[in-house]
């Protein structure tokens, strides 16, 4: 059964990170920390922003998403809003 209240990633293997898996309450301040190199903005800005960028850009006409940048899939085995 999946939670529409968290964000759900799986396998993350994105720049450093190797095979990550997260729960992110959605509604909520989240906060990552952690020390330089830990992969902190691959999480936030490779993974969970590109990938949201890419669901809402599916959904206008084609038209459009021609004219918008194009973004790469995460590299993960799963994530779900």
């Amino acid at each position: 059964m999946m939670s529409h209240d968290n964000i759900i990633i799986r396998g993350l293997r994105q720049n450093n990170l190797k095979n990550v898996s997260l729960d992110i309450p959605k509604g909520k301040i989240v906060v990552f920390t952690g020390v330089s190199g830990s992969g902190k903005s691959s999480i936030v800005f490779d993974t969970i922003a590109a990938e949201s960028q890419r669901q809402m850009n599916e959904t206008y006409t084609a038209f459009m998403r021609g004219r918008l940048p194009k973004y790469e899939k995460p590299k993960a085995e799963r994530c779900v809003r």
